[in-house]
């Protein structure tokens, strides 16, 4: 199994971002004379992106644009309809999967982690305390599981098999004290819901969420699509292409295009996919923004309420964490282009 650096960055494998490498991304652009979109993503690929994808749903209307390429080795170019392994993004679909739930009475946010999984009982700190909603909110203090040693991508085990890797581990801080990323949470939330449900939450995320909206080219894991028709993912300075990894794990495993993401954003913001009740507690939880990080994929999905624009990048190239200062960079020219073309 690839692991490597995996291991290595995971703070960022899943797409955490640190606050102070966003805002000195957005303060270098602050003052910044934007170009064409067109111009901004020929620009990113000649400083080293390999390839990028940028879709813009404005007022109505969606716009396409590539830049770069698809593969290094076959020359191939990016398409804007390729698909991508969108990361973290998949949170989003989890906990609007969830918000579905507590509205419908099926789960309650103050729920604890202990009641809902009795068997992490002692052997995750404060599963008493720790509720749905910390959970959700990346405020459980449950500690990371991807930084574990044995931890191994594309594995068909069990997602508590998976939790057990950071079983009797030192919480990070009290529930509730505070806030910290931890892709353990949303591993905790997908057995929570497949608990709920009696099946799997990629089936229920399939039919209350992808079936409705539409979204043909959303896909819960990488086995489900054609491997010809994803990007391929390279890692500076090796020519490895990363796509053929298999990130099962939740909150991390989906592949979608952008336009795709773009819709799901946009109709997961104006009420399109969620009713009021449901609304309301997803509000109560979670952003309506997220980023992505891969080894290999990186990006980014935003909506920009001042301009009405939901703006998704994809970049089949990853790094170190400077790296996610060009990447915000980027992102932040584009929205100035398109601020500027209005």
């Amino acid at each position: 199994m690839y692991k490597g650096k995996v291991k290595k960055w995971g703070r960022f494998y899943l797409g955490v971002i640190l606050f102070p490498i966003i805002l000195t991304g957005c303060t270098k652009t602050l003052f910044y004379i934007p170009k064409s979109i067109e111009a901004e993503m020929e620009s990113a690929v000649d400083g080293g992106f390999d390839g990028m994808i940028v879709y813009v749903n404005q007022a109505g209307k969606s716009s396409f644009y590539s830049a770069g390429l698809n593969n290094r080795k076959k020359q191939i170019p990016a398409d804007p309809h390729d698909l991508f392994k969108i990361a973290s993004i998949s949170k989003l679909y989890i906990a609007a999967a969830t918000a579905k739930l507590v509205a419908n009475k099926s789960l309650s946010l103050d729920q604890s982690l202990s009641s809902l999984i009795p068997e992490v009982n002692g052997k995750i700190e404060n599963a008493d305390q720790i509720t749905l909603k910390m959970m959700l909110q990346h405020r459980s203090g449950i500690p990371e599981y991807i930084f574990e040693d044995s931890f191994e991508t594309g594995t068909d085990e069990s997602y508590i098999t998976t939790v057990s890797l950071i079983y009797d581990k030192p919480a990070d801080f009290k529930p509730d004290k505070k806030y910290s990323y931890s892709n353990t949470n949303y591993l905790l939330i997908a057995e929570i819901l497949d608990r709920t449900l009696g099946y799997s939450h990629h089936d229920y995320i399939t039919n209350e969420i992808l079936i409705p909206l539409g979204l043909t080219n959303t896909f819960n894991l990488y086995s489900e699509v054609d491997s010809n028709d994803v990007m391929s993912g390279y890692f500076v300075g090796s020519e490895t292409d990363l796509k053929s990894i298999d990130h099962t794990r939740p909150g991390g495993s989906m592949i979608a295009s952008a336009e795709d993401v773009g819709t799901f954003l946009r109709a997961l913001i104006d009420g399109t996919l969620l009713n009021k009740e449901e609304q309301a507690v997803y509000s109560s939880v979670y952003a309506y923004e997220h980023t992505g990080w891969l080894n290999g994929y990186t990006s980014i999905a935003r909506y920009h309420s001042d301009i009405d624009a939901v703006v998704v990048q994809f970049v089949n190239t990853s790094s170190r964490e400077w790296f996610w200062l060009e990447l915000e960079r980027t992102y932040n020219k584009i929205v100035s282009a398109i601020e500027n073309n209005q």
